[in-house]
């Protein structure tokens, strides 16, 4: 097991995770059976749009990390378990959902945990319902599952989704399932990740022909630029990807993308939000990509050969995190409502920007509770 380097970030993370439980009990009393998705003015109440209907998933997905870190035979271990079930169950109907790219993000975070905990099949059940659904997007020509906004195209954040079409290849045998997650991943691998380790957010084909025909974006700053959420997306996907296929190219590509964030990012490690960006524009970060990567490069530390870069890994993450911590948590803020600061939902649709998104507190939870697995 590797150690922390000093006893001070154990004790910083402990405290955050006791904030974070502090925040969402407060969410969920203020505003019950409410899922949120970014804050205004550090409020998620509001009236704002949402663009497409992709993170109920991360508020259940929390309750259900906090109950993992605290065990059984904690006190509070009951309260979360019953919440987290309260907050994962409406979710099932959405098992069917056509409309998004996103059932991995509501599906994996919330039944696959219900059913680690207590080993019910019905739960399996909708998992791979959830896979099986989302698998009917995938295009023979091109070889790819196709974005929610058109058939031509795909996007880098649904590496961070095609888990849960694995999940249901492994627990039903369907070879072909595993085909088009396979195939999916190569493609976006192909056409998204450049040579550097940096991602295109889009790619555009050709329906009649399936031919790749250019990069493009709907947040990033250009088409042929690296927006950091996405190339977080990326570095967490092919991770997962390789985590269940053991296909070395995904460990790969997933380090190519991990060494791009290391090298580009500011040494605090949190990322502009797009590295491309004009220099005043770059100064907005993205707190949520910091903390998808974070976790990303704590499940990559755990699945290499190599210690010494499982170790480089691992303390990336661990640096990552201090930041986020140290830097960004709302604990000082009492009016504010989320966990951390500075995340960016939508720059050009100005939706939650420098504001608490769901995912960017799902993941920096994620990889707190990884950090602190005995």
């Amino acid at each position: 097991m590797i150690q922390f380097e000093v006893e001070a970030d154990r004790l910083l993370f402990d405290d955050a995770m006791r904030f974070a439980r502090s925040q969402i009990k407060k969410l969920i009393e203020s505003h019950p059976d409410f899922y949120p998705m970014y804050t205004q003015g550090g409020k998620w109440k509001h009236e704002g749009p949402v663009w497409t209907h992709w993170c109920d998933g991360f508020l259940g997905g929390m309750m259900w990390l906090f109950h993992r870190h605290l065990g059984d035979k904690h006190p509070d271990a009951r309260y979360w378990k019953k919440q987290a079930i309260r907050y994962s169950k409406p979710l099932e109907p959405r098992k069917f959902d056509r409309d998004v790219h996103d059932l991995g993000f509501i599906f994996m975070p919330t039944y696959h945990p219900w059913h680690r905990v207590t080993g019910e099949e019905a739960l399996k059940d909708v998992l791979i319902q959830a896979g099986q659904t989302m698998a009917l997007r995938f295009r023979e020509r091109g070889q790819y599952l196709r974005s929610f906004v058109a058939d031509d195209s795909l996007f880098i954040d649904i590496m961070a989704n095609v888990g849960i079409i694995f999940y249901a290849a492994r627990e039903t045998g369907d070879r072909k399932l595993r085909e088009a997650a396979t195939r999916h991943a190569l493609t976006t691998r192909r056409v998204l990740v450049r040579g550097d380790g940096s991602t295109a957010h889009e790619g555009i084909f050709d329906l009649e022909t399936g031919e790749f025909l250019r990069q493009s974006t709907h947040q990033g700053y250009r088409g042929d630029s690296c927006w950091s959420r996405g190339l977080a997306w990326a570095i967490h996907g092919f991770t997962t990807c390789y985590e269940y296929s053991r296909d070395p190219r995904f460990i790969e590509t997933a380090e190519a993308c991990a060494d791009y964030y290391i090298t580009h990012t500011p040494a605090d490690g949190i990322p502009p939000w797009d590295y491309n960006a004009p220099p005043e524009s770059r100064r907005q970060v993205d707190t949520s990509a910091a903390a998808i990567t974070a976790a990303g490069m704590l499940r990559l530390s755990r699945l290499l050969a190599d210690p010494v870069k499982g170790h480089f890994y691992w303390s990336t993450a661990v640096h990552i995190l201090r930041s986020l911590c140290e830097m960004y948590l709302a604990k000082d803020d009492p009016s504010w409502e989320g966990i951390l600061k500075g995340g960016v939902y939508h720059i050009h649709k100005n939706l939650g920007v420098n504001e608490s998104v769901m995912w960017g507190d799902y993941f920096f939870i994620e990889a707190l509770e990884h950090v602190l697995r005995p």
